[in-house]
């Protein structure tokens, strides 16, 4: 009889422990994890969502591609391999006249015929399908719309024309529509709009004003949003400052332009749209242009040496034409520019200090500060930093963003994490598939 009460016992205790233990692992499975462990497990997990990104970017004029899991690549125009071997075939017929005196320029130096002075950037960007990207071309004097295969590497040219000069492109995909800026030489960007054959070409703005990065708005294929930046002059017309960068709507239909955003403080750089209708922009504060009287007053002390300077290179011309020999030898091969300066968005930076002094993400140095912030303003006005140190971004048909700080591709998560994509070296501008 003592037995079997104390086996009995025994069945309830372990009864017992058993449902206690059960409702430990229940509350355990309901609790949240710390806050280490919930911010390592979704650091994780958008770094799985970053390496299924696929990507292009533009950097230093060429375009790279990067498939979801794979490897970064740079995408060879077999235009460009075309220009390059023309450049080839020039240098070679004229490789006779160096250390002639048909190879001495106006200014005294010898004359290159190399090519190396020709470049053929590509400026702007967009997938047209999951296999196709869209891309623009130019050198000097031609630009061209092409479109290339990502599967079979064929490119097709789309239009080509004598100094046209594209950038910024955003692509409709439903109606085929192409918005673009069009640079000119007189130094003033206006909109235009194409489709996707090369046809349909029609300026969308004018005026005395540089007209970029223009976006179409989701459910309101009438209206843009784009960038608008204007320019001082001189009586003479020459460029003394441009203003701050505002962000305007622009009515199709019937031409009519609302401001959106303008704060003489900043720059509201590269407007889009999310699916919920936020607006999502790069701020970025205004420098305000200033000339100093320091430099008048050094331009005035170095004039005569300037001016010794010119007359020294009329002299030195003559001496090369006749003697085919310098009055120094500072007049030797021709000097590359200092490339530690970039220009990004517009303005100058200086990448070697950058990388040493801004701020890095995810483990990347940035090219560009802290101010320059992704902002989302949502349409009662309220607005939220998404990220910062960005320089280029994309917002894909998800709502999802891509985004540079000059040296890497991230993909924009929650709470300002983000999941690297790629590193590189220069990173003007991202598209994302």
């Amino acid at each position: 009889m003592h037995l079997l009460i104390i086996v009995i016992a025994l069945l309830a205790l372990a009864y017992f422990l058993n449902q206690v233990m059960q409702k430990n692992n229940h509350a355990q499975d309901g609790k949240p994890l710390p806050a280490a462990g919930r911010d390592a497990a979704h650091q994780s997990q958008l770094d799985r969502a970053a390496s299924a990104q696929a990507v292009a970017f533009i950097s230093e004029g060429k375009l790279f591609y990067r498939a979801a899991h794979g490897e970064t690549r740079q995408l060879h125009s077999p235009y460009v391999q075309e220009m390059l071997d023309k450049m080839e075939k020039h240098r070679e017929r004229h490789a006779w006249k160096q250390g002639t005196s048909f190879g001495v320029s106006a200014s005294g130096a010898w004359r290159q015929f190399d090519g190396e002075g020709e470049q053929i950037n590509a400026t702007a960007m967009q997938f047209d399908d999951q296999r196709r990207i869209l891309y623009f071309l130019q050198d000097a004097g031609m630009g061209g719309l092409f479109s290339y295969d990502l599967e079979t590497g064929t490119e097709k040219r789309i239009l080509h024309r004598q100094n046209l000069a594209l950038t910024d492109m955003h692509l409709d995909q439903g109606s085929g529509k192409l918005l673009a800026s069009s640079m000119n030489k007189t130094g003033i960007a206006n909109l235009v709009m194409l489709n996707r054959e090369g046809e349909e070409f029609r300026e969308l703005t004018g005026g005395d004003t540089l007209d970029t990065s223009p976006c179409w708005i989701p459910d309101a294929e009438k209206q843009i949003l784009y960038q608008s930046t204007g320019i001082a002059r001189n009586q003479s017309g020459v460029t003394l400052a441009y203003g701050n960068a505002s962000i305007q709507m622009l009515d199709i239909k019937n031409g009519a332009v609302t401001p959106v955003l303008d704060d003489p403080q900043y720059d509201f750089l590269h407007p889009r749209v999310c699916p919920q209708g936020n607006l999502h922009f790069i701020r970025r504060p205004y420098e305000v242009p200033r000339y100093d009287t320091s430099n008048a007053l050094l331009d005035t002390l170095f004039f005569p040496f300037r001016l010794l300077r010119a007359v020294f290179h009329y002299l030195n011309f003559f001496s090369m034409m006749y003697s085919r020999k310098p009055l120094t030898s500072a007049s030797g091969p021709a000097l590359n520019a200092d490339l530690k300066e970039i220009i990004l968005k517009g303005k100058r930076i200086d990448a070697e200090k950058a990388l040493k002094k801004e701020a890095m993400v995810n483990g990347v140095p940035s090219l560009v500060p802290v101010s320059w912030q992704l902002v989302s303003r949502n349409r009662q006005g309220n607005e939220t930093v998404l990220a910062t140190n960005v320089a280029a971004y994309d917002m894909r048909a998800d709502g999802s963003i891509v985004y540079s700080n000059g040296r890497g591709v991230f993909l924009l998560g929650s709470g300002r994490q983000s999941g690297l994509i790629l590193k590189s070296e220069l990173i003007a501008d991202v598209i994302s598939q």
